[in-house]
């Protein structure tokens, strides 16, 4: 299935975030932290398609990408800067590996945070403790997406760590294995890892260092 869906509403969110709320098909629906493929409704842009995580509810009227602008990519987010409401853009179906399984640690780096998005407000407005604590990564205290609201869906099981500013409200630190270690207190229990390749990759081998169930680690990159 692919489907042009009008641009309702544009918001900031951070300096380089967006949130795009679009009409929803008819009959469309998906699996909190799953994505679809989306492309631009313009001649040019068609094809150049992109998997973007839904931030919304099935129960909302509408969909909602939350997405991280990156100018100096390849061209297609930076082109989705440049729309305005009125704009369509073109989904497919919903599909994902990310989904909530359990009780456990997020932990997320950048964008990365998005695929939780909806499974945190789906568990929140259900009423139900995900017993989750998010370990989320950022350069600086500007990028961290949501914050206000992640506070609010993990009843401050949160701890914000940056990388790149010394005056950093929060944790300065590297999700290095040292660091880890001290955060987490049972290696046995779920892990949902998303973020860039590289800091996935290097976050799997260290839970595998310090003995978590593999069979329990959730990956997927952005």
């Amino acid at each position: 299935m692919e489907e042009a869906v009008k641009i309702r509403s544009i918001e900031k969110v951070t300096h380089d975030v967006k949130q795009f709320k679009v009409d929803k098909p008819e009959g469309y629906s998906f699996t909190p932290g799953h994505a679809t493929e989306v492309s631009i409704n313009k001649e040019g842009w068609k094809d150049k398609k992109r998997p973007f995580t839904f931030t919304s509810l099935n129960e909302d009227d509408f969909l909602e990408f939350t997405i991280k602008i990156y100018p100096d990519h390849d061209g297609v987010t930076e082109e989705l800067d440049n729309l305005k409401p009125g704009d369509e853009l073109i989904i497919g179906d919903s599909w994902g590996a990310i989904e909530y399984k359990g009780p456990g640690y997020i932990i997320a780096g950048g964008a990365g945070i998005t695929p939780y998005i909806a499974m945190l407000r789906y568990l929140y407005d259900k009423k139900k403790d995900s017993g989750l604590y998010l370990i989320f990564s950022n350069k600086t205290d500007d990028d961290i997406i949501l914050k206000d609201e992640l506070d609010k869906l993990l009843n401050k099981k949160t701890t914000y760590v940056i990388t790149d500013q010394e005056d950093t409200k929060h944790k300065k630190a590297y999700l290095n294995e040292e660091f880890l270690k001290n955060e987490i207190d049972d290696v046995q229990k779920r892990f949902y890892v998303c973020g860039p390749p590289k800091m996935v990759e290097e976050i799997n081998e260290i839970l595998e260092n310090i003995g978590a169930d593999t069979e329990s680690v959730q990956l997927d990159d952005q």
